[in-house]
């Protein structure tokens, strides 16, 4: 008799899972002071130790898994931390290749529980999806930073259009026009 297993169903929960419920919701704009950015991040490494305690009384691939769990909640809370802190592209872009990684990492321990075959496909399975998701993250950061060069690109072209509409103008006028414009497009 041909059996046919598949992972899928077992490896879309484990990167449900690897959504890491439980962490704040990663902000793209929010920023904070040092001594926020201090204390969240004696607060993951509390967290982590807390959850590494937990895995503990575990035992076998079980702890094993656990502990990779509690390991991928911290590094991405922390490059979300990180991220929100600094407020920059790159540390909100390593966000998603944190959280490939560890779902990865994640799907990787709960392959153990498998031999032979099974496991082969199930590791691959696991790396096809860290590999889409990496990939995906990649091309949202290039699609957004190709939609801020076009939004440059037309925010200048409207600048000039509206310059060459203030040289029609002179004196107190011009200058308010002129005046208006740099602050309409945030030109200094």
């Amino acid at each position: 008799m041909n059996q046919h297993f598949s992972f899928k169903p077992a490896l879309l929960a484990v990167f449900a899972a690897a959504s890491f419920a439980g962490f704040p919701a990663f902000t793209a704009t929010a920023t904070m002071s040092k001594p926020d950015y201090q204390a969240a991040k004696t607060r993951i490494g509390a967290d982590f130790k807390t959850a590494k305690v937990t895995c503990d009384a575990l035992s076998g691939n079980g702890k094993d898994v656990c502990v990779s769990e509690a390991k991928g909640k911290e590094k991405l809370a922390r490059a979300e931390l990180e991220a929100n802190y600094t407020g920059k592209d790159k540390d909100r872009a390593k966000v998603a290749n944190v959280k490939a990684d560890a779902a990865f990492d994640l799907a990787k321990e709960r392959c153990d529980d498998l031999a032979g075959n099974a496991k082969d496909v199930c590791v691959q399975e696991a790396k096809a999806a860290q590999t889409r998701a990496k990939a995906d993250a990649k091309l949202a950061h290039e699609t957004g930073e190709s939609r801020m060069k076009a939004t440059d690109e037309k925010r200048d072209a409207s600048y000039k259009v509206e310059m060459e509409k203030c040289d029609a103008l002179a004196g107190d006028t011009k200058s308010a026009c002129v005046a208006n414009a740099k602050a309409k497009f945030g030109k200094s």
